[in-house]
């Protein structure tokens, strides 16, 4: 599935790494959103009969599009590609379907992908590089790395079975910047994940992204598909009785919150979007599912908050943010060992990033 919008120029490029793939049995629907280009044109031209050119009028928006595309295809896998981006490998869907096939708890590969910039090739994308070995990861394992490293899956690169949009989720449609991040986590709940190390995708940087669009101009929304993307998955899992990722979920929302909080405390720039610490608070009160739940995310945001007071100097309110969120959440154990390192003042700052130092020296991870 090609969805189409003000990129005709380079959809010719997208079908023709498609339709160079030595696996022949697929078709390709060109979801054209009602595209003000010559895109019909374009897609038009193609006289292979697996090519299908679907024109939207009016314009639906990116997400009813991939689900409209999603109703109307007909094959067991789907692949979703954008325009702007292409296949690199001719063997790419040969690969993917050979271990489909082999593996039917996987509900979906994804894989690496090389960068693309004025029709060049840059570099690897290290943001969605999982290593240099191929793996199938068991679903609820994947989650669990996904949130430690606070990293992502590279959305061109990704093929699902068609049960896993029909019994568990298509795109929701109020959640216009992650809403392929949600239906990767609710899929994993269910089924394995597959990654292949090989980077047989392209994803291209460009003026017209729609990823750069929303970065920049809808930060407000993109900040609160981020966190409802964790709020809404933390209660599937829980609802699945899998209470074992809440800790996961609790602790990524609690340093996404304190990364915006931090924007306009500190001027940080770890989060697009600022809010203030009130508003935070609020956000846990209104989510949560209970008082115990409240309770224990104001405590990890807390211990959050301690980190960005102490990074930026002010000691004196670390060591508060850290005494509020054990009185909060007792159980936080690295926050026992910050409030006995801030109680020190710089002279504990200097320490410990002094041992820190030491420690990547030797190659060890460090939290």
């Amino acid at each position: 599935m090609v969805p189409c919008y003000k990129l005709a120029h380079l959809l010719k490029e997208c079908v023709d790494s498609i339709l160079a793939q030595t696996f022949v049995d697929f078709e390709v629907l060109i979801m054209d959103d009602c595209s003000p280009d010559n895109t019909a044109e374009v897609a038009q031209a193609f006289t292979d009969p697996r090519v299908r050119h679907i024109r939207n009028e009016p314009n639906l928006g990116h997400l009813r599009n991939y689900n409209k595309g999603i109703n109307l295809s007909r094959g067991e896998y789907i692949w979703l590609i954008s325009a702007d981006d292409r296949l690199r490998r001719p063997y790419a869907l040969e690969r993917y379907v050979e271990l489909m096939e082999e593996h039917p708890r996987v509900g979906y590969v994804f894989g690496a992908g090389i960068g693309l910039h004025d029709g060049e090739e840059t570099t690897l994308l290290e943001h969605y590089y999982y290593g240099d070995t191929d793996r199938i990861f068991n679903g609820r394992d994947f989650i669990s790395t996904l949130l430690r490293r606070n990293s992502g899956i590279l959305s061109p690169s990704v093929m699902v079975r068609r049960c896993c949009y029909e019994n568990i989720s298509m795109f929701p449609l109020d959640m216009p910047h992650e809403g392929d991040l949600f239906i990767w986590l609710a899929w994993a709940l269910e089924h394995d994940v597959a990654y292949f190390a090989e980077p047989m995708v392209n994803y291209r940087t460009h003026d017209l992204s729609m990823m750069k669009d929303f970065l920049t101009q809808k930060q407000d929304q993109a900040f609160a598909d981020d966190v409802n993307v964790m709020w809404r998955v933390k209660h599937k899992a829980e609802d699945r009785e899998l209470p074992h990722l809440s800790p996961l979920f609790e602790s990524a929302l609690a340093s996404k919150y304190s990364n915006s909080a931090a924007v306009l405390l500190y001027g940080e720039t770890s989060a697009a979007y600022g809010t203030t610490v009130a508003s935070c608070q609020e956000a846990f009160r209104v989510n949560a599912r209970d008082a115990h739940e409240e309770k224990r995310l104001l405590g990890r945001f807390s211990g959050c908050m301690g980190d960005k007071h102490w990074w930026h100097g002010n000691y004196d309110q670390a060591r508060r943010s850290y005494l509020d969120a054990l009185q909060l959440h007792w159980y936080l154990p690295k926050v026992w060992v910050k409030l006995l390192v801030a109680a020190m003042g710089r002279t504990g700052f200097l320490y410990l990033k002094e041992a820190r130092a030491r420690i990547r020296q030797r190659g060890i991870s460090f939290g």
